[in-house]
């Protein structure tokens, strides 16, 4: 069995994180994820009030008596969401660790280390990492520019980003970006990880709540089949290519400042709510990353962590047995 710093900071069997995913992440998947030995973590905003995800957590603890934690990404709106309420029912339900993703969660850091709640941030370059270590952040996960959603602006990949931060940041850390196998964690262990996040490889399992296409169109398609939309407005995300992402890209290469109100008909996340629950897979924009190569079954949670666990050992221990 591998014992990381990271099993030992989620009080987890395997050091694989299932991390925040929109409109997915929710108590089916999360619960799956940490009965099977893994870390889940819920997506506060797929609620669009604090008692829905209120409802969520009583719900996911009826599903599973191991640790799981709640993601909460602080957006660039105009009008933000109740990011204090969120945080207030964590602290009222009992959850332990809150992932924060997006903008610097140091605005909220007090409310939530008075509820004695652990932070894990996201990051997407060197520099964030050790800003969320500056700020008291308990543990980090660094994001390289293979991962699906926004994998920041830096456009620099998992094998040069971990082991880079691991350099700079001496903090619990989990690699994303690029992971589906056995083969991945194994590399990020020796890469200086201590575990490792998968959000596209979560979404083709049995347990994950959306439209049978969607998991079918993960098996499907290839590393080659992601597209970066947003460039234009500095705000990268790595989506499935599709009719609609083509079309995003077509705007944002017309001549002229790109308005993201141009946009909104295909990027709004109404649009791809709907295209998870429907599965019409033309229709709006789905975060994946370049392991979707990776992809070639639908297992259950269960079956995934414990098939990847089971090669990861079986790599290291052949390969370190060949030195002398």
């Amino acid at each position: 069995m591998i014992k990381t710093r990271i099993t030992d900071f989620f009080g987890v069997k395997y050091p694989i994180i299932q991390g925040g995913l929109m409109w997915i992440a929710r108590a089916e998947l999360t619960a799956a994820v940490a009965n099977a030995g893994g870390m889940g973590f819920m997506t506060a905003l797929t609620y669009p009030d604090p008692e829905g995800l209120r409802a969520e957590i009583r719900k996911c603890r009826n599903m599973t008596d191991k640790p799981f934690g709640i993601n909460l990404t602080f957006l660039p709106t105009l009008t933000p969401p109740d990011y204090p309420g969120y945080i207030r029912v964590c602290v009222e339900e009992g959850i332990e660790f809150i992932e924060t993703a997006g903008r610097n969660p140091e605005p909220y850091m007090d409310q939530i280390k008075s509820g004695g709640i652990k932070v894990l941030h996201k990051c997407t370059s060197v520099r964030h990492a050790m800003k969320a270590a500056q700020i008291g952040c308990d543990a980090i996960g660094i994001d390289g520019f293979e991962a699906a959603g926004h994998p920041g602006e830096d456009d620099v990949t998992s094998l040069i980003l971990v082991p880079l931060t691991r350099d700079a940041v001496d903090l619990p850390m989990i690699a994303s970006g690029g992971f589906a196998d056995g083969r991945g964690l194994a590399a990020a262990l020796c890469l200086g990880a201590d575990g490792i996040n998968m959000g596209t490889r979560f979404v083709a399992t049995r347990e994950a709540p959306v439209h049978r296409n969607v998991k079918q169109a993960l098996i499907e398609r290839n590393e080659r089949d992601t597209r970066l939309i947003m460039r234009t407005l500095r705000n990268t995300e790595r989506v499935m290519s599709n009719t609609a992402v083509e079309k995003v890209l077509e705007i944002e290469r017309r001549a002229g400042e790109t308005r993201i109100d141009d946009l909104i008909p295909y990027v709004a996340g109404r649009v791809g709510k709907g295209m998870l629950e429907e599965g019409d897979m033309e229709t709006g924009t789905l975060a994946a990353g370049q392991c979707m190569g990776l992809i070639r079954d639908i297992p259950t949670c269960k079956d995934l962590l414990d098939r990847m666990m089971a090669q990861t050992e079986s790599i290291l221990k052949e390969k370190y047995s060949q030195l002398s």
